[in-house]
């Protein structure tokens, strides 16, 4: 049962490459799985969160985030009456396009290409579901619905916009332009993906040392909770081991999916959208209570000051910038190093972006030692 407002697989705004419709699926379903059967989806588990790959084995990968994004889009979806298919497919093909190393990556790649288009790894990843998977004969790409595609491009300029307007006429392009907002099932993975990687990037922090509980202490929402959990289990003050983390992490994820349902139910009783294509219309609708809103954001800013700008993390991240620039200058002198089919490609520049952009972490870097010589994290096999 779905609501009135949610993305029904029946009437799909369709693909670009019109098909049969399987007599056992949902479009929803057979997006969600030709995401999970694609060449770029495995690479994911080599593809950094915030740790460089080889730095450990038990911190988070882009797969294992976008897994997590979707086990919590589906909760809220649930019990949104949303499609609980398309949330998965979305939430697990939203990183698709991400460099190796993170963030470190993607804006090396942005400097490369400042001037043949820039690069977005948002874009990439629609990219990487229209243009860059070969598996079928018919057409490139994974040629997913409408709907999925709406949802996997989170963000996109404007010039990036009116390119897709040109080629797909009132596509997924358009609503950057008009400011129109996706559907709501997009609009959850947004909040799932900070939500989760909020959690988890708190339990890498601590796992490797560089963030502490006393540092952690300094953010409400997770001194609130952790005072909770030990006046509920005073037992933990005095065992080894991480179950008060893990316990303070469960219901901080716990609140902030019933804080989302919540306020999201009452903002769509008072906007009565009577359909998908009128709430799209609407302003963002899928949003936190002010309170829970503020203490989110706060963690956010601890995260970002005490773990993405740590000396250490960004000691790697320069390296990482450094790995991907001297890549794409030694590709795009001798195109012949990259595979023929894209030493080939015609435009010379986004072929190396789209084959660097998807390497894994350690793929990356014995290609840079290949090429250069030379071992800027060291040796890796």
């Amino acid at each position: 049962m779905l609501a009135r407002w949610a993305c029904d697989p029946r009437h799909s705004r369709g693909r670009r490459h019109p098909e049969a419709p399987a007599f056992d699926r949902t479009d929803h379903q057979r997006d969600r799985d030709r995401i999970v059967h694609c060449t770029a989806f495995r690479r994911l588990v080599y593809k950094t969160q915030v740790f460089i790959n080889h730095e450990g084995d038990l911190f988070r990968t882009r797969l294992t985030h976008s897994l997590e994004v979707a086990q919590l889009s589906r909760s809220v979806a649930r019990r949104l009456q949303l499609s609980e298919d398309l949330v998965e497919a979305i939430a697990l093909a939203h990183d698709l396009g991400h460099t190796p190393f993170g963030h470190a990556g993607q804006d090396a790649l942005q400097q490369c290409m400042q001037d043949h288009g820039g690069f977005e790894h948002n874009l990439q990843s629609l990219r990487v579901v229209d243009t860059l998977e070969q598996r079928y004969p018919g057409f490139d790409g994974l040629n997913l619905c409408f709907e999925t595609r709406e949802g996997i491009l989170k963000h996109c300029s404007r010039k990036n916009a009116q390119r897709l307007e040109a080629i797909e006429p009132g596509g997924v392009g358009r609503r950057f332009l008009d400011g129109g907002q996706p559907s709501l099932e997009a609009q959850i993975v947004n909040l799932a993906d900070a939500m989760a990687y909020s959690a988890h990037d708190i339990d890498d922090g601590l796992r490797s040392g560089l963030l502490t509980i006393e540092m952690l202490d300094e953010v409400p929402l997770f001194l609130r909770l952790r005072r909770a959990v030990q006046q509920d289990h005073p037992d933990l003050a005095g065992r080894a081991g991480r179950r008060e983390v893990f316990e303070v992490l469960r219901r901080m994820l716990s609140q902030q999916v019933h804080d989302l349902v919540q306020t999201t139910e009452a903002v769509l009783t008072a906007a009565d959208p009577d359909d998908v294509d009128a709430l799209r219309a609407l302003p963002p609708l899928a949003k936190f209570s002010a309170a829970m809103a503020e203490d989110t954001a706060l963690l956010g800013r601890f995260l970002f000051k005490a773990l993405y700008r740590h000396p250490q993390v960004e000691g790697s991240t320069w390296r990482a910038r450094q790995v991907v620039a001297e890549l794409y200058a030694a590709y795009l002198a001798e195109p012949t190093e990259m595979p023929a089919d894209f030493a080939d490609c015609a435009d010379g520049p986004r072929a190396v972006a789209d084959y660097i952009a998807g390497m894994t972490d350690r793929f990356a870097l014995r290609e840079h030692q290949r090429l250069t010589g030379r071992s800027i994290f060291g040796t890796h096999s």
